[in-house]
């Protein structure tokens, strides 16, 4: 085994494309989002303990929380890599670092997140040991250095107003059957408007998931100012089965004045 082990730390290059780039010709967040998660997918399948062989054995890897903190976004064109391992794995969960470079290695910004291995039949956590006789602690890397705070534990009053409410539809659901992750912060990022993005950059989020939401679910979002440029949203997904709600995430958003960063 240890003859065919891989390296520790996974390094993906991706290009900010003008498609997936806002007014300011930087990469949209979201997008960002999307190439953090699949440089895991691309580090955890070429390692065997991804969702290509998972499928296989009714398993599946589900993000419960993310936090990432950028001090710069790439711009139109630029290629940029994304460094992902794992830092920790416990019985149903796993812990994996982002690092968000240049081409010259400058630090874009860093990421962490916490997975929870399923069963894709009962929805239940299932144990990461359990895979390919636990392959995945012979990848636990903890010498590299993620230099940014845990996921924060974000909490929003009941007394928080209703800012909005947004069906789900087909484009919203992944390969898991629930909405996708990134789809949420889209919504999130979403009730600020051009004129605010104009002088305000997100600097970061913290996002934690709490239960899954599917096709048809209304998602209604509740936000309060924390201020210092910070704001808590809950999101809870309502139907017809459960028409009071049920919180499906909750995020806080940080953002910095461009003009005094």
């Amino acid at each position: 085994m240890k003859e065919t082990m891989l390296t520790k730390v996974g390094r993906y290059q991706f290009v900010a494309e003008p498609f997936h780039c806002d007014f300011s010709r930087r990469l949209l967040m979201t997008h960002l989002g999307n190439q953090l998660l699949n440089a895991a997918d691309f580090h955890s399948n070429d390692r065997g303990f991804g969702v290509k062989y998972l499928n296989t054995i009714n398993r599946s890897w589900v993000l419960s929380r993310l936090a990432v903190e950028m001090t710069e976004m790439p711009k139109i064109y630029d290629k940029f890599y994304v460094e992902t391992w794992c830092d920790g794995a416990r019985h149903t969960f796993t812990s994996r670092n982002f690092a968000i470079t240049a081409e010259d290695r400058r630090p874009f910004g860093f990421g962490k997140s916490i997975w929870a291995m399923i069963d894709t039949q009962t929805r239940e956590p299932a144990d990461v040991f359990s895979v390919n006789d636990g392959l995945i602690v012979d990848y636990v890397e903890t010498a590299k250095e993620c230099p940014i705070a845990k996921p924060n534990r974000v909490t929003v009053n009941g007394d928080a107003p209703l800012v909005r409410t947004i069906g789900t539809y087909y484009n919203d659901v992944d390969l898991n059957g629930h909405i996708n992750s990134m789809k949420y912060v889209e919504h999130l990022l979403d009730l600020f408007d051009l004129e605010w993005y104009r002088s305000h950059r997100l600097k970061r989020f913290d996002i934690a998931y709490v239960a899954e939401s599917h096709q048809g679910d209304d998602l209604c979002l509740y936000s309060q100012d924390e201020g210092n440029g910070s704001f808590a949203v809950k999101v809870m997904k309502k139907n017809a089965d459960v028409p009071d709600g049920v919180e499906a995430c909750r995020c806080l958003l940080t953002f910095v004045d461009e003009q005094e960063d």
